[in-house]
């Protein structure tokens, strides 16, 4: 659907405007080069997707977690192998910071407030392998897709930690597989190329650690947990 919409765009401002008159092209032999590199910075916002356990039900009765989020940094590198016209071959290992707070229900009658709260910070080794598919270029700038698999690793997971919930430690799995998409324009400048991007990433294994408890009130009711982040970069080459 993305190529499709990136296809029709490409085509229909061709078609009303194809005596734009031309610009003075910056970089103009740029995208000839089949390797560079370059480095990005940028913000993420990283929260949970919840899968519970059977017979639990989100109501009023049994309510959802509750995910307080904060904004996260990101900064990296790039690697860019030119395949064609069309397409590269992108590698961007990245630091991705954020912390976000699980707010537990009143209804899992936690002695106090502060047990009914678990703060989760993560620091993550971010290893995406994605495909970029670039439109024509249109005087100075360029609208993409990208897409590929990443790996990450969380260096603050405390998954060889000993201590759990009962201890005020909220365990997850250090390394998950992720899928991610997302799109972003490229703006030829006279000395490098700027390109603002916005990308979504999506885990697809399971990352929690089930508390010692098998009664937990802080993991029982979740059977998996997924991240889900909203990640927009800003890249120089």
């Amino acid at each position: 659907m993305f190529l499709v919409i990136l296809f029709l765009l490409t085509v229909t401002i061709n078609a009303q405007y194809p005596t734009v008159k031309s610009k003075i092209e910056n970089l103009p032999t740029f995208d000839n080069k089949v390797l560079h590199y370059g480095y990005f910075v940028g913000f993420n916002d990283f929260g949970f997707k919840f899968e519970y356990t059977d017979g639990y039900y989100a109501n009023e009765k049994n309510p959802d977690i509750e995910l307080e989020k904060s904004l996260g940094f990101n900064v990296g590198l790039i690697g860019d192998l030119r395949i064609n016209k069309f397409f590269n071959l992108r590698i961007e290992p990245g630091l991705y910071a954020n912390q976000k707070k699980l707010i537990y229900p009143d209804q899992l009658n936690f002695k106090n407030d502060q047990e009914k709260v678990r703060e989760v910070k993560s620091t993550y080794i971010h290893i995406p392998l994605l495909i970029k598919f670039s439109s024509i270029r249109i005087n100075n700038f360029k609208p993409y897709l990208v897409a590929g698999f990443s790996t990450s690793f969380n260096l603050s997971s405390n998954q060889k930690s000993n201590d759990d919930n009962q201890n005020n430690v909220f365990r997850v799995k250090s390394k998950t597989f992720n899928y991610e998409t997302g799109f972003g324009i490229d703006f030829y400048l006279p000395y490098f190329k700027f390109s603002p991007s916005i990308r979504g990433i999506f885990s697809i294994n399971n990352e929690l650690i089930q508390d010692n408890d098998i009664k937990s009130p802080w993991t029982s009711n979740i059977n998996r947990l997924f991240s889900r982040a909203v990640v927009i970069n800003f890249t120089f080459e």
